[in-house]
């Protein structure tokens, strides 16, 4: 059976968003190839997330790195002359061996060259592991734009970062809610005058999958009945980041 329009476009935007794997996305790939329609929507959804890529913020090198390189070479040089003089007294051949002036220049750059990359690897690797997010939700529109986007980071930090900019009328102001569990209702974690990057009050509330995060607009001294009474700006749940 076809699928409407509506799941068409729900399917392209899981594809795009990663949540789609292994079997099934390989079948979608070869859907989107022979189904324009389909294709149309991923490049839409595309277009709408586009500003996402833009959201990771630049981290630069820690303090300590450089000086981390430079004791690196400055322990592999002495390192590398005690080994040369062991080997002259070995014999002649192998003392022709290390006193080869491009062998040894050549043997000390690759080792200094391994130091640099391992520093500047595991830095790197340290670095990335903080900044990226374990879960996301895309906040839409009702015309399915992505609006902003909630990030949790694997040391308990939840940020919004908008990716547009949202109209707030004078005297009103952005509200962020989330929602766990319809029986417990909404629960207000943060607002903000204008659309910008902020981060969440989440507290002791819980966090998992699938869980709704929206914007309302309310009054600028938040919603007076601690619920949302504004009219909805954006609205997604959460998905484990891959």
């Amino acid at each position: 059976m076809n699928a409407t329009p509506q799941e068409r476009d729900a399917l392209a935007g899981e594809y795009v968003l990663g949540l789609v794997e292994g079997a099934d996305r390989t079948a979608l790939e070869q859907r989107i190839e022979r189904e324009p329609a389909l294709a149309a929507s991923v490049e839409s959804w595309r277009g709408h997330l586009a500003a996402i890529d833009a959201t990771a913020r630049p981290i630069p090198p820690s303090p300590g790195l450089w000086p981390r390189i430079e004791a690196e070479i400055a322990a592999i040089l002495p390192a590398a002359e005690r080994g040369r003089l062991k080997a002259l007294k070995a014999g002649n051949t192998l003392a022709d061996w290390w006193n080869n002036l491009f062998i040894w220049r050549g043997a000390a750059l690759a080792g200094a060259l391994a130091a640099i990359l391992l520093a500047i690897g595991l830095n790197g690797a340290l670095d990335r592991a903080k900044r990226q997010p374990v879960m996301v939700a895309v906040l839409l529109t009702e015309a399915s734009v992505a609006a902003a986007v909630v990030n949790t980071y694997p040391d308990g930090r939840v940020e919004m970062v908008p990716l547009q900019n949202i109209a707030v009328p004078e005297g009103k102001a952005l509200e962020i809610w989330t929602l766990w569990d319809r029986t417990v209702g909404p629960r207000s974690v943060g607002l903000i005058d204008r659309a910008r990057t902020t981060p969440l009050r989440l507290d002791q509330l819980p966090l998992g999958t699938n869980q709704l995060f929206e914007i309302t607009i309310e009054n600028a001294t938040g919603s007076p009945t601690g619920r949302p009474t504004g009219p909805i700006v954006a609205k997604g749940t959460t998905s484990q980041a891959l």
